[in-house]
């Protein structure tokens, strides 16, 4: 049961900032949606208001108890998220070529976004336990990251690099703000330039398509380049304050590819302009910078590591989708926390506000 006396440490800002960021993703989709068939906006809109309201049961769930129990259950956590994404491998619903959902009746589910806050919570649960003056060492890496290399593998399964990247660029995060030894570091960057080659020779044909046109977006303008150039058009056609809600013809003409999932940026840009996306922008960080000041308050390092963490998850997620949007990252399919339409992608985030709300909420000990 929640104590009384954490309601009032409960971060109301930041829930503020989710309300509005969730009401300005429900009427960018409605708008990206609307022109492609009469009626579907609404329905998209609606169902994402849905997702957002079952998103708020989830934050009220994972807030009300104590996040020490996420320490407890580590492991518990670790072997359903392992589970849930093999049996995706084997019997999980197949969209456009990925096998990445998991069928829920009407609903499906994503594992992999789960699995990211999984990431997190491993990570907590190992540096918070071996932090050093002197920094980490392999010693200390070599376990946990052994660990998220096999939901890490699995999800590159699927396949979905845009969320295996988002993962190993989380943990990175997370261990950069542990501290790392020197010596360790010039190591493991080593490591990763030689398996640079290695992890591109792996990649499926359209992956390395979208690295070469991330490289050269105009050598196949028709193909493999239509989608950035598209969405680079709509953002620069917004200019500074925008066509206005609902007039974006890139948008309404459906030159826009994934309008209402991962490029709704462009959308949101070429209604609202620079003016409308750079207050976007301000909102995720003032967003953010309220997650960090939990994490700043937390009574303990295992608190401290979480806020890290799901900020890490946020910062990151924000800045891979509007990068991509914008034509300065390789399209990797990653959604904009919040904005995009996906019940997955919106369940997900409202756990991590959640996350973020116990740590601060519990930033005085009454335990």
């Amino acid at each position: 049961m929640i104590d009384r006396r954490l309601v009032s440490h409960f971060d109301w800002w930041l829930l503020l900032l989710v309300f509005i960021l969730a009401g300005v993703g429900v009427a960018s989709i409605y708008s990206a949606a609307e022109p492609g068939a009469r009626g579907l906006g609404q329905i998209f809109a609606v169902k994402q208001a849905i997702w957002f309201g079952l998103g708020l049961m989830v934050m009220a769930l994972v807030f009300s108890f104590h996040y020490h129990f996420m320490d407890r259950w580590v492991w518990i956590i670790y072997i359903l998220t392992v589970l849930s994404l093999a049996w995706v491998l084997v019997f999980g619903k197949t969209v456009s070529g990925s096998q990445r959902w998991i069928s829920l009746g009407p609903l499906a589910f994503q594992p992999s976004e789960t699995a990211k806050l999984t990431a997190v919570i491993v990570l907590a649960h190992f540096y918070s336990r071996s932090g050093s003056a002197s920094g980490l060492g392999l010693r200390e890496i070599a376990l946990p990251a052994a660990l998220l290399f096999v939901p890490f593998l699995l999800i590159l399964a699927q396949p979905d690099l845009g969320t295996g990247m988002v993962m190993a660029i989380i943990a990175a995060s997370m261990t950069f703000y542990a501290g790392i030894r020197r010596r360790t570091l010039v190591f493991l960057v080593s490591c990763g330039l030689v398996a640079l080659p290695l992890l591109y020779m792996n990649l499926k044909d359209y992956q390395k398509e979208r690295i070469k046109t991330f490289l050269d977006p105009d050598r196949d303008p028709l193909g493999a380049g239509y989608h950035i150039i598209q969405s680079k058009i709509a953002i620069g056609s917004g200019m500074f304050s925008g066509k206005g809600y609902m007039e974006g013809s890139q948008k309404a003409l459906s030159f826009l590819p994934e309008q209402h999932t991962d490029f709704i940026f462009a959308v949101l840009s070429e209604e609202w302009g620079l003016l409308g996306a750079t207050a976007l922008l301000i909102l995720f960080f003032a967003f953010l910078w309220r997650g960090l000041n939990a994490g700043y308050q937390s009574k303990d390092p295992f608190g401290a590591y979480i806020c890290v963490g799901v900020v890490s998850y946020f910062f990151w997620q924000v800045f891979i989708n509007t990068g991509m949007v914008m034509g300065i990252l390789p399209v990797v399919g990653v959604p904009l926390p919040f904005i995009s339409y996906g019940g997955s992608s919106m369940l997900v985030a409202m756990m991590g506000v959640g996350m973020i709300q116990n740590v601060g909420m519990r930033r005085f000990s009454y335990d």
